[in-house]
């Protein structure tokens, strides 16, 4: 994709051994973070790289992290982050690259419920992962209602990215409840006519990443 690095964000750790000191550097391709506390990091580099970031994500070390507007800021994944390794075949090169995606603890879920992690702000996917996650008896149709609601009460906000226009929901399986009794008290969140299967809307990763019209003219 034409200037797709100019899109990118840069990932640097110095490494120290013994006698020497050594910085890896590689580039991000995605990028979700709070402040310090970085959540997801999507980098491509050679093996010797890679495997250098992905132990360094294990013994919780810093990063420093570099968007594509020029500003810089150290994070960490913490405690109980993992990775997940693979390359990528490209013609004309002698060797795959080699691709990692690092997870935190709190994005995987294993923390707290009440906070939500979504790639992009698009009312009908937040609404989908807030169902799923906290198994939610509600329509795809509530989706507009809903995200106002959360609006409302400031409960989305956004986060640090690349490659992504990432946002962070707070909210409790009860207080979603709460809202839904008063949607549906309200006439705002109406039941179907007819009784039938629900069908949630699905959307590929493939879709979510794409990147956007401002951001191609940005790097043209």
């Amino acid at each position: 994709m034409q200037n797709a690095h100019l899109r990118m964000g840069i990932l640097e750790y110095d490494r120290y051994t013994e006698k020497i000191a050594t910085r890896i550097r590689v580039r991000i391709s995605q990028y979700v973070g709070e402040s310090e506390n970085a959540h997801l990091i999507s980098i491509f580099g050679n093996d010797s790289d890679v495997g250098a970031i992905a132990a360094a994500v294990y013994e919780q070390a810093r990063f420093k992290v570099t968007f594509p507007t020029g500003n810089s800021r150290d994070v960490t994944l913490g405690e109980g982050a993992t990775c997940y390794r693979g390359g990528l075949s490209i013609p004309g090169r002698k060797h795959a690259v080699r691709h990692m995606i690092a997870l935190s603890e709190e994005l995987r879920g294993l923390k707290s419920l009440s906070r939500t992690f979504a790639l992009r702000p698009e009312p009908q996917e937040l609404w989908t992962n807030l169902v799923h996650r906290h198994g939610l008896p509600a329509l795809p149709d509530w989706a507009e209602v809903m995200i106002r609601a959360l609006e409302e009460h400031n409960r989305i906000s956004p986060l640090d990215g690349i490659g992504c226009f990432p946002v962070m929901i707070t909210a409790s399986a009860e207080e979603l409840l709460e809202w839904l009794e008063a949607g549906v008290r309200g006439g705002e969140l109406p039941f179907p006519e007819k009784n039938g299967p629900i069908r949630w809307p699905r959307t590929s990763l493939c879709e979510v990443l794409r990147p956007q019209a401002d951001e191609i003219e940005e790097a043209a």
